[in-house]
């Protein structure tokens, strides 16, 4: 995959997000991933020659396990980390439930899941993996994160594109990132 060791680079290089990486790999959990934001920002920041310190949101913990679907189970997940690891916002979610509230039909896995995220650049996730080597998931590649093209994934591209850019703008990415692209599609 077009710049998958230029993003583990970044990545082993952030002390920070290596620790969050690490507390996430310490759950053992079913298919578990950190997502989102904590890969794009990493990414658009360099980018655009920011020196990011803290990680800005929250740490997007994915996993699937269809047999752990009570969203009181996440709590747990999200309660424990946050009192090991204070400095992080972590948010976490279960793939395996997630496709009610998105209106979709089940989920298969983690990365199945990240082909209904809203944006290209943001359906990543990364884990390290057991051999302690930093894996990577996108369905969409990376292209679009590194080249700077913020766009809808297909499922956003017709009725939902309104709730992308409802996110874009509420995000204030294109004032954050200026050198983003802003992509519709016709």
């Amino acid at each position: 995959m077009k710049y998958q060791e230029t993003l583990q680079g970044l990545l082993l290089d952030d002390p920070i997000r290596m620790k969050a990486l690490c507390a996430i790999q310490s759950l053992k959990l079913n298919d578990g991933w950190i997502g989102a934001g904590f890969v794009r920002d990493a990414v658009w920041d360099h980018l655009h020659g920011y020196k990011q310190v803290q990680i800005s949101g929250d740490v997007d913990v994915v996993w699937f396990d269809s047999e752990r679907c009570n969203p009181a189970h996440d709590s747990d997940l999200e309660e424990r980390l946050c009192q090991r690891f204070p400095e992080f916002d972590f948010s976490v979610k279960n793939q395996a439930r997630m496709h009610q509230r998105n209106g979709n039909l089940p989920y298969l896995s983690t990365e199945n899941a990240l082909l209904y995220w809203p944006e290209t650049a943001t359906a990543i996730a990364v884990r390290i993996g057991e051999t302690n080597f930093l894996e990577i998931i996108a369905p969409y590649g990376l292209d679009e994160l590194f080249e700077l093209r913020l766009r809808p994934t297909p499922p956003f591209e017709r009725e939902k594109l309104n709730i992308f850019r409802q996110r874009v703008a509420r995000k204030g990415w294109m004032e954050r990132y200026p050198k983003l692209q802003f992509i519709i599609p016709e």
